[in-house]
């Protein structure tokens, strides 16, 4: 085993990264106030809501604008999968896409093997709504067989068959989801959802990777 003597002195070799607060830009907000009669279990609490203070290293970017997406459903209801990567974060029509009933994912090919800092995501922010069996993964093969590594899961009974999560459901607003990826490595994002507490349908308006290619 190695001591955290040696360990410390292994970090101290490494070159410093010079560290910055991550700043999202967000969108319009489209509603205010809190929905009435959302009776969704294990939802957080409106004091939980605020975004994370994350810090990441200079020169972070969001890696996922103009990216590859593909769709479980491959014949979407609404909208076509490039504006999940298009930079347009509004709730108005036209800047979504809508999936079908019951489970579906979508995932973004970064196209290299990349150090990714924060995952940020927006369902659809026009209403406030609770999404259910919402799991965020990163992969380092598009099949999600390697190295896959669970940053987010709300799927609490195991809806989806990839274990039950911890984290609470929240109801969606023009800040999206911020979730801390740890600097884990990998190409591949994955985010999965199974209907809303308005209707059974999957929607995405926006998804940011934010990171640095390893090479």
């Amino acid at each position: 085993m190695v001591s955290s003597a040696i360990l410390m002195s292994i970090f101290q070799l490494l070159p410093a990264q010079e560290m910055k607060r991550l700043t999202i830009s967000y969108p319009r907000p489209m509603y205010v106030g809190t929905p009435k009669d959302l009776k969704v279990d294990r939802l957080e609490k409106e004091h939980e809501t605020s975004t994370p203070y994350l810090l990441v290293p200079e020169g972070t970017v969001n890696l996922a604008l103009g990216k590859l997406v593909e769709c479980s459903d491959e014949y979407p209801i609404m909208g076509e999968p490039e504006l999940i990567t298009d930079g347009d974060k509004e709730a108005t029509d036209g800047s979504y896409i809508e999936l079908d009933v019951g489970p579906q994912y979508i995932s973004i090919d970064l196209e290299e093997a990349c150090t990714i800092y924060a995952i940020a995501f927006w369902h659809y922010h026009k209403k406030g709504r609770v999404y259910y069996d919402v799991v965020v993964q990163v992969a380092d093969d598009p099949d999600f067989i390697v190295n896959v590594t669970t940053l987010y899961n709300n799927d609490h009974d195991n809806s989806l068959g990839l274990g039950a999560g911890e984290d609470l459901h929240y109801i969606e607003n023009f800040k999206g989801r911020l979730v801390d990826a740890r600097g884990m490595i990998g190409q591949y994002v994955r985010l999965y959802s199974n209907g809303n507490t308005d209707n059974d349908l999957n929607h995405y308006i926006e998804v940011e990777v934010h990171g640095k290619p390893v090479n």
